[in-house]
C-alpha cells in the first residue's frame, strides 16, 4: 500500500528495503517519500542518508521525487498559519558562489511595502559571507523569534523571516550526512519548496540551471499559483542587472520557459561588481541606503528583483512593477516597512 504524507512518520521503511528498489530501478514516489518521512523521523542512520542522498543524485533528481521530499517534511513542519490569501517568498536555493549583496532580501522589503505579504523562507549563510539570516539580524530584526508568533508579524508588516531550522527541526536527522557528503543533493533543492506559510506565489533562484524547470515543475505540484524559477546566465540565483537571465514560469499548473533582460524593466545594464557584498554588517548599511532612497550602485538590482516578485504576484508589466518598486523606495515605504517590521518582530519575541 502506497504511504501517503501522513503516515510516514510511523511506516517506517528501512534503508535496505529502499536501496533495493533503487537497484531494481522501481523507486517511485511513494517510495521516496516513505523513504524521506523515516529520515526525518530519526530512522536513518548518517551513512544511509547519505547513500541515498547520492542514488538519487547519480539517477538524476525528478520532480517527482523533489515533490515527494518536500511532502514528507511539510508534513512535520511547523506551519505558519496565516489565514492570508496571497503570500509570497523571494528566496533561493542558495549555493551560487558570487558572494553578492543580498539582493532577495533588500527586494522582500521592497514588495512588502508595495502592499504583498512576503514570508522569507531563509536561514545563514550558504554561497556568500552574509546569508538572509545574517543580514536581517544585522538590520536589527530578531530571527529566532517563536515559530508560532510568525503569523502577526506576517500579517501586521508585510513581511515576516521564517528561520528554516525552527521551523524545520527534522532536518537536524540529515545535517551530519549532508556535512559529511559536502557536495549538493536533493536536500539542497528542499528549501524553496518547503516554506512553512505555504506560500502562494514564488520567485525563486537556482544554483543549477538544470533545476530551473524541474523546480518550477515541483512548485506547481506543490500547490504554488505563480512562480518563476530564476537562473542568470552570467551565475546567480536571482534576475541579474548584468546579463539575460533565464526564467520557468510557472502558471496554472503549466511551465514555461522564457528569458528576461534589465531593460525590459527600465532596468540599465550594471556590471556584476556593482552587486559586491561583504560581511553581514557591511550589507545591513548597504540595504539601509538603499532602504532610505540613497544612492547605492545596487539599488536598480533590488528595484529589478522586486519587480520581478511583483509582476510573480500581481501580473503587472514589467516597466510598471519597476516604477512601484522605485516609488516605493523614493516615498519612504520600504524604510517604513522595515522598521515596522523590527518593531512586531521584536514585540514578538519579548511577549514569547
Amino acid at each position: 500500500m502506497s504511504a501517503s504524507p501522513d503516515d510516514t512518520r510511523t511506516k517506517h521503511v528501512t534503508f535496505a528495503e529502499t536501496f533495493a528498489r533503487v537497484e531494481r530501478g522501481a523507486l517511485g514516489p511513494d517510495e521516496v517519500r516513505a523513504a524521506f518521512g523515516a529520515i526525518f523521523d530519526g530512522a536513518w542512520t548518517p551513512v544511509q542518508i547519505g547513500a541515498f542522498a547520492t542514488s538519487l543524485r547519480l539517477r538524476g533528481e525528478t520532480a517527482e521525487a523533489i515533490v515527494a521530499a518536500a511532502e514528507a517534511l511539510r508534513a512535520v513542519m511547523t506551519a505558519v498559519e496565516h489565514g492570508l490569501d496571497q503570500v509570497i517568498d523571494t528566496c533561493g536555493t542558495g549555493g551560487d558562489g558570487a558572494h553578492t549583496l543580498n539582493v532577495s532580501t533588500g527586494a522582500a522589503i521592497v514588495v512588502a511595502a508595495c502592499g504583498v505579504h512576503v514570508a522569507k523562507h531563509g536561514n545563514r549563510s550558504v554561497s556568500s559571507r552574509c546569508g538572509s539570516a545574517d543580514v536581517i539580524d544585522a538590520l536589527g530584526i530578531p530571527t529566532d523569534v517563536d515559530p508560532a508568533r510568525q503569523a502577526p508579524i506576517l500579517r501586521e508588516a508585510h513581511i515576516a523571516f521564517l528561520m528554516a531550522p525552527a521551523h524545520h527541526p527534522a532536518l537536524r536527522h540529515a545535517s551530519t550526512a549532508r556535512r559529511e557528503l559536502g557536495v549538493r543533493t536533493i536536500f539542497n533543492a528542499l528549501g524553496p519548496l518547503v516554506n512553512p506559510a505555504r506560500t502562494t506565489h514564488q520567485l525563486v533562484g537556482v544554483y543549477d540551471d538544470a533545476l530551473r524547470p524541474v523546480a518550477a515543475a515541483a512548485l506547481g505540484k506543490l500547490g504554488v499559483r505563480r512562480a518563476w524559477v530564476v537562473r542568470s546566465e552570467d551565475g546567480l540565483d536571482e534576475i541579474s542587472p548584468a546579463a539575460p537571465t533565464r526564467v520557468s514560469v510557472l502558471e496554472d499548473g503549466r511551465v514555461d520557459e522564457r528569458v528576461v533582460r534589465p531593460e525590459e524593466f527600465g532596468v540599465a545594464p550594471m556590471p556584476l561588481s556593482a552587486l559586491a557584498g561583504g560581511d553581514a554588517s557591511d550589507n545591513a548599511a548597504a540595504i539601509r541606503r538603499i532602504l532610505d532612497g540613497g544612492a547605492h550602485p545596487a539599488a536598480e538590482a533590488i528595484v529589478l528583483n522586486a519587480a520581478a516578485a511583483l509582476v510573480v504576484a500581481r501580473g503587472t508589466e514589467p516597466r510598471d512593477a519597476a516604477a512601484e518598486a522605485r516609488d516605493a523606495l523614493r516615498s519612504g515605504r520600504a524604510r517604513e516597512t522595515l522598521e515596522a517590521w523590527a518593531t512586531a518582530a521584536r514585540r514578538a519575541k519579548d511577549s514569547g
